[in-house]
This record gives structure tokens, sequence and C-alpha cells, in this order.
């Protein structure tokens, strides 16, 4: 059998359901939603309410920690998600930095990046890591002007761009 469905919730039902109808996100009303039910005693476990609100167990006993550690405010506040990287440090980031924005000494292209990084510093990153890094932190990308065949006329090509289509040059 699961883990009974009983806390000490501080708050009386009413103001639970007074912040439950304010509450605009849907995140904290169902987290509200979850200490109503538990209050009200319909479910007799919590896997039971879990699978009522279609959240996952963990989850729910997450909200429940957080609830009885620091309270309403804090269970109902989204933490940030956002983690540094373990590979990728503050050292390295800077020199891809440095490597990136030096118009005279470019990558050429995300696995010339990742060789730099393992030659540089002697850590192995994965070809899609790096990529992937270097477009979230410094907008890169792989496309580049195609080059220009040496005997081009530059004086054709400004002329057959004037013309209007349809029409033959003289």
């Amino acid at each position: 059998m699961g883990k009974q469905a009983q806390i000490n919730i501080k708050e009386t039902r009413k103001e639970l359901e007074n912040r439950y109808a304010q509450e605009r996100r849907i995140k904290s009303s169902t987290r509200i939603k979850s200490l109503l039910l538990i209050q009200s005693g319909e479910f007799e476990t919590r896997q039971a309410i879990a699978d009522y609100l279609h959240v996952h167990i963990r989850t729910m006993e997450r909200w429940l920690n957080r609830y009885k550690s620091k309270g309403m405010d804090y269970m109902l506040e989204d933490l940030p998600k956002n983690k540094g990287s373990k590979i990728i440090t503050r050292e390295i980031h800077e020199g891809l930095a440095t490597r990136v924005n030096d118009p005279h000494n470019p990558f050429l292209g995300y696995w010339d990046a990742q060789n730099w990084v393992k030659e540089t510093y002697g850590i192995e990153v994965k070809y899609q890591r790096i990529r992937e890094y270097l477009i979230q932190h410094f907008k890169t990308k792989v496309k580049s002007p195609r080059k220009r065949h040496v005997e081009k006329d530059v004086q054709a090509e400004k002329a057959f761009l004037k013309t209007p289509q349809g029409t033959q040059r003289p």
C-alpha cells in the first residue's frame, strides 16, 4: 500500500479555496489543488492524488516536501532549472568567446571548435554538445557565403542584376 495522504496543512480550507480561485498559473493551481485534496480526505494515498492530478508521484512528493520545509509560497515558486555546464568550464567558455569573435582566426566549423578545445584544454567534448553550446551562447551558425569564381566578371553581374526581367540586354 502507498504512503498515506496525510500532511499537516497550516492553511484553512477556505484560505486554500480562495488562493486556488485567484491563482492564474496552471502549475500553481495544481499544487494548491493537491493540498485541497489531501485536506478533504477523498483519497487514501498520495499515489491516488497524483493519478487524479495527472502528475508523477515523485513530482507531488517534491511539492509536499517544499511545502513542509518553507510553506505555501515556496511550494508555488518555480525554481530555475538552468545549471552550469559541467564539461565546459568558465575558462573554456572565455576561450571559445575569444576565438569565436576573432575575425582573423575563426573556427572553420564545429568540428574545428571541438578539436581546438581538445588540443588547448585537453578535454574531449562531443560534437553535438559543442555545437549546441556555441549556438546557445554565441549564436553561431554553419552557413557561410559561397566562394566566387576567379574568372567571374563583376561588371557583367551588375549589369545583369540591373536589367528588368523579360528584357534582353543589347
